[in-house]
């Protein structure tokens, strides 16, 4: 009953979160505040009342349409909202199935503020980033920067209180000069630079045949903060699995004209790369455990 009440709930509060993140979308790449003024339509400048910023439900009964210009909400308002509300239902409905494991004590309790804030961060700044690279080909410093400290920390709490207690006493100085830690802070580092020199790599390699910019900073960046929160092998996941919806998404320039953003080469036309990862280190937070493993089976390692 908990596990069911308590999915529902970060549901819900993903729904409200969302809809902040959506007025974060509109606003951050145009420079304006957050804060003020209130939300409104962008088109007539009409101020939404209270009853016009329910996350989703809103959108449907206004069916996609400004109450006062009639001008479109563009999809993306529910689609975000909703992607943020499903992602935390699904990743507290895995959380809370072993969080009768923990027992009571404060480490207990430290270990259900990470499980909870951590991944609930990282899934919203994967919707936020993957919706900034599909509407803007933007992947600002501003978020992906903290989110590679925050990545890090978030990982090295994780590791240090589930290994911590066994190797010595919780206490600050144990965090970071545990051999364990130590290793865990060497080694993570290194993922980070791994797999953000893959994408430097394709970058180089593209510039080298084609004599032009293929790949931003931005989804080396983007590559090491899927590091940072998921190590090396989760980023790789989420880079084959990102590969592999741009293969797609090529292909369905190919085959729909209409979808060219440059009706003269199929070839000059822009992909968002950044939402690719984006959608793929979704998959590997929540699924990359059990996948890389299914995967490690079938080739015989």
């Amino acid at each position: 009953m908990i596990r069911i009440l308590g999915t529902t709930f970060a549901g819900l509060l993903g729904l409200a979160f969302g809809s902040f993140l959506n007025v974060c979308l509109s606003r951050w790449p145009a420079g304006e505040s957050v804060v003020a003024p209130r939300s409104h339509c962008r088109s007539c400048e009409h101020v939404l009342a209270w009853w016009e910023n329910i996350p989703l439900v809103s959108w449907l009964f206004l069916r996609g349409r400004c109450r006062s210009c009639r001008t479109s909400i563009s999809w993306r308002y529910p689609l975000v909202e909703a992607s943020v509300g499903v992602l935390w239902a699904i990743d507290t409905w895995k959380f809370t199935f072993g969080i009768h494991y923990l027992g009571l004590s404060w480490v207990a309790l430290l270990v259900l503020i990470v499980g909870f804030l951590g991944p609930f961060t990282f899934l919203w700044l994967l919707v936020a980033l993957a919706a900034l690279d599909a509407e803007n080909f933007w992947l600002p410093d501003r978020l992906i920067l903290p989110g590679i400290l925050g990545g890090v920390f978030v990982a090295a709490l994780d590791r240090y209180f589930f290994e911590g207690t066994i190797n010595g006493p919780v206490t600050f100085a144990n965090f970071f000069l545990l051999p364990f830690m130590q290793n865990f802070w060497r080694d993570r580092f290194l993922e980070i630079l791994a797999a953000a020199g893959i994408i430097l790599l394709i970058r180089w390699l593209y510039k080298l045949i084609r004599h032009r910019e293929g790949l931003g900073l931005g989804d080396a960046k983007l590559m090491a903060l899927l590091a940072a929160w998921l190590g090396l092998p989760g980023a790789l996941l989420a880079f084959a699995l990102g590969a592999i919806l741009g293969a797609f998404a090529g292909l369905a320039l190919l085959a729909v004209p209409s979808a060219r953003t440059n009706s003269q080469s199929w070839a000059t036309s822009k992909l968002p790369l950044g939402t690719f990862l984006c959608i793929g280190g979704v998959v590997s937070s929540l699924w990359g455990q059990p996948i890389i493993a299914a995967y490690l089976r079938w080739a015989g390692f």
